[in-house]
C-alpha cells in the first residue's frame, strides 16, 4: 500500500478540471453557451408554451429598439450596437420559428449552427473583449504579483478596459498607502509584463487613504502631436485648455490672479506651450500682454502684433518691470480708495500679463530688474498683474534665491535631464511623490501642478505651426485692448479714452484746427481729425497710427468704440472714415 506524505495531493477529478477549463475560457465559449441556451428555450416553448411565441418576438423587437436608442451608454461604438441588434433579432426570430416548427427539424438545427458560427466570429475578433479577458486572467494572479513587488495583502476591487489600456481599483492592505504603490511602479511594470513607463498610479475619486487606481497603457495616447484647435477662452476669467491628459480630458488651468512657472530641458516643449498660452491670451478681450524675450525676440517676436510691449534688451526689460511695479501700485491705490479687495478684469480695465522667456537670462543680463520682478510676484495677484516665467532650469540663483519661485501658483514641468530638476521646478518632494518628469519622452509632454491639478497626470500641449502662430497673431491684433486709464496715468501717458462709458467721450475740437497744421495734444482728437478729412475710400489704419502717435491696438480699440456709436464706418478691411464725411462730432 502506498502512503501519501504531507506534500502529496490527490489528483483532481476530471469533472473539476472540465468545469475549471469551461470557466476559464467562458468568454471564448460564450457563443456556444448562448446557442445552447437558445436551443433549450426553444425546446421548452415548443413542448408546452407555444402561446408565448408572439410575446418572444415582441420582446426581441423592443430590446433591439432599446439598444438602438440607448445602447450608446453601454456599447460605445456603432458597430457594437449594430452587432447587438442583429444578434437579438436573429435569436428572437429563430426561437419563434423553433417554438412553432420544432427546434430539431430540418433546417432549424442547421440554421442555428451556421448562424451561431457567423455571429461568433465578430465576438471572437473583438479587440476590447480580448483585452478584457487578458486583463482578467492577469489579475487572477494579482496576489502572487502583489507579494512579489512588496504589496502583499492588496486586492483588486474592479477593472475596466478602455481605448488606451486598462485601469483597476486597488484596496491596499493595512498600513499601505498610495505612496508605497508609487514607489513600486517599476516593480509593477515587471510583474504585470508591461512596457517601461506604462503604469500610472492615481488617488481614487473618494480620496480614501487605503485605495488607489492603477492605470496601464497598452499604447501611448500622446504618441503623435495634437494640432491646436484654436483659442478655448475669450476672457482671462476662464480656464485655458493646453492639451489633453492621457484619458482625453482637457488640461484646463485658470490664470486669473495667479503667477506661473514653466521649466524643462531644451527641446522639451516650452516654446510650444508658450504658443498655446499666447494664442489663448491673444483671444482674451480683458488682457494686456507684455513680454520679455532677451533672445532678441526669437520666441515672442512672432506674437508681437498682439503684445502691447515687448522688451528684447536688458535696458528695455528693466524699464518694463519698473513700469509694471508702478502700475500695480497705482491699481492698489485705486482699490484702497474704492475699498475693493481685488481687480476684476474687464475690456476697459484689463489684467496685465507679463511673459518672460528664459528667466535665467534676465537674472544674468539685468540683475537689477529682479527686485521689480520679485515685487510683481509678491504684490501683483490682487491687482491682476501676473508674471509667467519660462526657463530651462530654475535654480536658486536664477529664481532670486527662491523668492520669485515661491510665489508661482502654477508649475509646468517638461522633460528634464536630471531627476533633481523635478523638485526645482515643481517644488521640494515632488519627485518622491511620483512626479517623474524625467520620464517624459516626447516634446510637448508635461506635468502640471496647480490648485486644480494636484496629481501627477501627464498631458501633451497642442502644437501650433509657424503659420498658425502668424495667422492667429494677425487675426487678433486688431482686437487687443489698451491699458486702462489708471495704469496709463501711472506710466505718465494718456489713453485718450476718457470715461469708461463710450457715450461719455471727450469733447472733440474742430477738425479744422488739425487741417490748419496745429498739433493737438489729445490723441483722440487727432484720430477724429484724421478721420474727418479722409476721402470716400477711407484712410488706412497705419496712417491713423502715424497721425496719433499711438499703437495699432489703441487705434483699433478707439475705432471700434466710434463705430459702435455710429460715428465712423469701415469702408473695407483696414480702411476707415467718418460716417458722414465733413461732419464734426456731435
Amino acid at each position: 500500500m502506498m502512503l501519501l506524505t504531507g506534500n502529496d495531493q490527490l489528483p483532481e477529478p476530471a469533472i473539476v478540471l472540465v468545469f475549471r477549463w469551461v470557466w476559464r475560457y467562458r468568454s471564448e465559449l460564450a457563443p456556444l453557451y448562448a446557442a445552447a441556451a437558445i436551443l433549450g428555450f426553444a425546446c421548452w416553448l415548443h413542448a408546452s408554451h407555444r402561446q408565448w411565441v408572439a410575446l418572444v418576438l415582441v420582446l426581441a423587437t423592443v430590446t433591439a429598439a432599446v439598444l438602438v436608442a440607448l445602447g450608446g451608454r453601454v456599447l460605445p461604438t456603432l458597430a457594437e450596437r449594430l452587432y447587438a441588434v442583429v444578434t437579438v433579432l436573429a435569436a428572437g426570430g429563430w426561437v419563434t420559428a423553433g417554438a412553432v416548427l420544432g427546434p430539431f427539424i430540418t433546417p432549424m438545427s442547421q440554421i442555428l449552427a451556421a448562424g451561431g458560427l457567423v455571429l461568433a466570429v465578430p465576438w471572437w475578433a473583438h479587440g476590447r473583449r480580448r483585452a478584457r479577458v487578458r486583463v482578467e486572467r492577469k489579475l487572477e494572479v494579482w496576489p502572487e504579483i502583489a507579494a512579489a513587488v512588496g504589496l502583499a495583502g492588496s486586492q483588486v476591487m474592479s477593472a475596466l478596459v478602455d481605448v488606451w489600456g486598462w485601469r483597476a481599483r486597488l484596496r491596499l492592505a493595512r498600513g499601505q498607502t498610495i505612496t508605497d504603490v508609487i514607489a513600486k511602479i517599476p516593480a509593477l511594470e515587471s510583474g504585470l509584463g508591461t512596457h517601461r513607463g506604462a503604469v500610472r498610479v492615481y488617488p481614487t475619486p473618494d480620496d480614501l487613504a487605503n485605495r488607489c487606481e492603477l492605470r496601464v497603457l497598452d499604447m501611448d495616447p500622446h504618441a503623435d502631436a495634437i494640432p491646436w484647435p484654436g483659442p478655448s477662452v475669450t476672457s482671462i476669467t476662464q480656464p485655458i485648455d493646453f492639451g489633453p491628459f492621457e484619458d482625453a480630458t482637457p488640461c484646463r488651468v485658470l490664470f486669473l490672479r495667479r503667477h506661473g512657472l514653466a521649466g524643462g530641458a531644451t527641446g522639451g516643449g516650452k516654446s510650444g506651450w508658450l504658443n498655446v498660452l499666447m494664442g489663448n491670451l491673444a483671444a482674451c478681450e480683458d488682457v494686456v500682454i507684455w513680454g520679455i524675450d532677451l533672445k532678441r525676440g526669437m520666441e515672442l517676436g512672432p506674437w508681437a502684433p498682439c503684445i502691447d510691449r515687448l522688451a528684447t534688451t536688458p535696458e528695455e526689460a528693466r524699464a518694463l518691470l519698473a513700469d509694471a511695479v508702478a502700475i500695480l501700485e497705482a491699481r492698489a491705490a485705486l482699490l484702497a480708495e474704492r475699498r475693493l479687495r481685488v481687480w476684476e478684469p474687464t475690456p476697459d480695465m484689463p489684467a496685465l500679463i507679463i511673459l518672460i522667456d528664459e528667466y535665467a537670462e534676465l537674472v544674468d543680463e539685468a540683475p537689477e530688474a529682479i527686485k521689480d520682478a520679485d515685487s510683481v510676484a509678491r504684490r501683483g495677484r490682487a491687482v491682476a498683474v501676473n508674471l509667467i516665467a519660462a526657463t530651462q532650469r530654475p535654480t536658486q540663483k536664477a529664481m532670486g534665491q527662491g523668492a520669485v519661485r515661491s510665489q508661482m501658483d502654477i508649475r509646468v514641468c517638461f522633460r528634464v535631464r536630471e531627476r533633481k530638476d523635478v523638485d526645482l521646478i515643481l517644488g521640494q518632494g515632488m519627485l518622491a511623490a511620483g512626479w517623474n518628469a524625467h520620464a517624459l519622452n516626447a516634446p510637448g509632454k508635461f506635468l502640471i501642478s496647480a490648485a486644480e491639478h494636484d496629481t501627477p497626470r501627464r498631458a501633451r500641449a497642442y502644437l501650433l505651426t509657424d503659420q498658425a502662430v502668424a495667422n492667429t497673431a494677425r487675426w487678433y491684433a486688431d482686437y487687443r485692448p489698451p491699458l486702462d486709464p489708471v495704469s496709463a496715468a501711472a506710466l505718465g501717458t494718456s489713453t485718450g479714452e476718457g470715461p469708461a462709458d463710450p457715450d461719455d467721450g471727450p469733447d472733440w475740437p474742430d477738425p479744422a484746427s488739425w487741417r490748419g497744421g496745429g498739433r493737438l495734444a489729445d490723441p483722440g482728437a487727432l484720430l477724429w481729425a484724421a478721420l474727418s478729412i479722409a476721402p470716400e475710400q477711407g484712410v488706412p489704419v497705419a496712417d491713423l497710427v502715424a497721425a496719433t502717435g499711438r499703437s495699432h491696438r489703441w487705434v483699433n480699440y478707439r475705432l471700434r468704440a466710434l463705430a459702435e456709436r455710429g460715428q465712423v464706418i469701415q469702408v473695407k478691411r483696414g480702411m476707415w472714415r467718418v460716417a458722414s464725411p465733413g461732419s464734426d462730432v456731435p
